[in-house]
């Protein structure tokens, strides 16, 4: 733990340092595309050196001056499985929108999904000696939440406050400066598969570039799609991506649970291909172009032209119905909603006080999907873009589009973590599931 709390404080520091340049680069890769966005940052916002950077320091306005995208190459599940052909789509996509921008990116910050995340709730609470609190106590009292063995290589990726409280008074963004004798604390971690980090860390190296932050995309996403009021009277965001379909959870603006259901969209373009006997570009213009999930009487006339290039003049010539297309897209659709749906319900998210659910990413563009959606999930349904920000095109306000926005908001806005606080020397986070526990099953 004290290896990974020096690691994440190196890469707060190798982004502070950009922020203060003010440029630095977002890299979302996923198993679809990989985009980049250069931001320019006005340097008006103020860093003060006892608080780390985050909603208890000051924020930055940025502008984004340059964007690209390019089709995902070497990637699986979320995950890199070829790292060259990932090393040279991320150079083709930085150069891109480095052109664009008219300036040279040296430091990015990343995201990635996959890696089996897992969620976890821990508490720590300290006596306040001084009957006040100030930069240590807060410091303290992080350290002292008691951390869960989490398995054999698994990294930190997330560590964040989520509530404080002295003496009976709880639900404290900042407790700082409040009079009491005891302090708690809530964290929330989320923890992946170190072995993914340790690639993607190699690959940004390999493209000459340095890393200045990860951060979980599904987590990005849910920053970008969900509104104000969403994060602070509860809300999960479902993220329907390539390689799988991210699930995160917000109270209070800050996120509670995260995990990830390693079905997406690329497998709705496989079985579309295997169905209807098509190859995978034919595969996914129909998902695109013609596809769904409620058949009408009509769609069994609307007849689609598949072509080929077999040279066998009957099979080139073929064509298939709609309903066709969205007979096959239909039970996969439902799978993924289902596998939701039992993320959820592990996470205890009926005992949320509210049910809202929003859907971004790629795959929440499936025309009729809100409506599945809401028999499976529950009423409370919306298909969510991500939020204007500016000097972004508007081509590329698209739900696919949310986690690299909401990358650009973490940058920007970063949410405290427990490496931005100065650790004392003797009090990193003990390794005891004594108190560890899933956080809504006692706390909501």
């Amino acid at each position: 733990m004290a290896e990974l709390y020096q690691t994440q404080r190196a890469m707060r520091n190798i982004r502070r340092a950009a922020l203060q340049r003010g440029v630095i680069g977002i890299l979302d890769i996923g198993t679809s595309k990989i985009a980049c966005l250069v931001l320019r940052f006005d340097g008006t916002g103020t860093f003060r050196e006892t608080d780390g950077i985050g909603p208890m320091a000051g924020q930055v306005n940025f502008r984004v001056i340059g964007a690209a995208s390019t089709r995902a190459r070497g990637m699986r599940r979320g995950e890199i499985e070829t790292m060259a052909e990932t090393e040279r789509a991320i150079r083709t996509v930085v150069a891109a929108a480095q052109k664009l921008a008219g300036v040279r990116v040296d430091h990015v910050i990343a995201c990635l999904s996959g890696g089996r995340p897992a969620s976890y709730g821990l508490a720590g609470e300290i006596t306040l000696a001084s009957g006040k609190v100030g930069d240590h106590e807060v410091a303290s009292v992080l350290a002292a939440c008691d951390a869960p063995d989490f398995g054999k290589n698994r990294e930190v990726l997330h560590a964040q406050p989520v509530n404080f409280a002295v003496d009976n008074r709880s639900g404290l963004p900042d407790p700082r400066d409040h009079v009491g004798n005891k302090l708690f604390c809530d964290m929330h971690v989320l923890t992946v598969d170190g072995d993914m980090i340790g690639n993607l860390v190699q690959c940004i190296r390999r493209c000459d570039l340095e890393l200045a932050g990860i951060a979980s995309a599904p987590y990005a996403s849910a920053r970008a799609s969900l509104v104000e009021d969403e994060q602070e009277l509860g809300a999960a965001c479902v993220d329907f991506g390539g390689g799988g379909t991210g699930v995160t959870v917000f109270i209070k603006k800050h996120m509670i649970f995260s995990d990830h259901v390693p079905i997406g969209g690329n497998l709705i373009t496989q079985d579309i291909a295997q169905g209807l006997r098509v190859g995978l570009p034919v595969a996914e213009r129909l998902k695109t172009l013609n596809g769904g999930v409620e058949a009408t009487g009509r769609d069994d006339r609307d007849m689609i032209d598949v072509g080929g290039e077999t040279g066998d003049w009957e099979s080139d010539r073929r064509q298939v119905s709609r309903a066709d297309v969205i007979g096959v897209m239909r039970p996969r659709v439902e799978e993924i909603l289902e596998n939701v749906r039992e993320v959820l319900d592990a996470a205890g998210f009926d005992h949320m006080p509210s049910q809202q659910i929003v859907l971004t990413g790629g795959g929440s563009q499936i025309p009729g999907l809100d409506g599945l959606a809401a028999r499976i999930l529950g009423p409370n349904i919306r298909c969510g873009r991500p939020l204007r920000i500016d000097g972004l095109a508007h081509q590329l306000t698209d739900p696919s589009f949310s986690s690299a926005v909401g990358l650009a908001l973490f940058a920007a806005h970063p949410q405290d973590e427990w490496w931005d606080f100065e650790m004392p020397a003797d009090s990193y986070p003990a390794r005891s599931i004594r108190r560890a526990y899933r956080w809504f099953k006692n706390n909501w």
